[in-house]
């Protein structure tokens, strides 16, 4: 079971990144694919997720600014007009019926 996530990096405010998150060796019962954040000090929260059926959520931090996709065993996070507040470390998670499985993180940091 891998997951493995790509993308994050440096930018500044108002720039966008798309992070890339591919799963292997869990193909099956995926219920669902998602990105969630974790700022220092502050609890790990959902940003965005996206089901089995294609409905997707978003943190109202994000709404009209990030997307996400999902392609078989992988999910992208399209992320337009980044604020500093958006800095953090970003996991991808692959939520199956009874397991979650998460990756090691990528740093997304929005300088201003």
């Amino acid at each position: 079971v891998q997951v493995v996530e790509s993308g994050g990096g440096l930018v500044q405010v108002g720039g966008s990144l798309r992070l890339s998150c591919a799963a292997s060796g869990i193909i099956f019962g995926i219920r669902a694919m998602g990105w969630y954040r974790q700022a220092p000090g502050k609890q790990r929260e959902l940003v965005a997720s996206i089901n089995s059926s294609g409905s997707v959520t978003y943190a109202d931090s994000v709404k009209g600014r990030f997307t996400i996709s999902r392609d078989k065993n992988s999910v992208y996070l399209q992320m337009n007009s980044l604020k500093p507040e958006d800095t953090a470390v970003y996991y991808c998670n692959v939520h199956k019926s009874l397991d979650d499985y998460w990756g090691q993180g990528t740093q997304v940091t929005v300088s201003s």
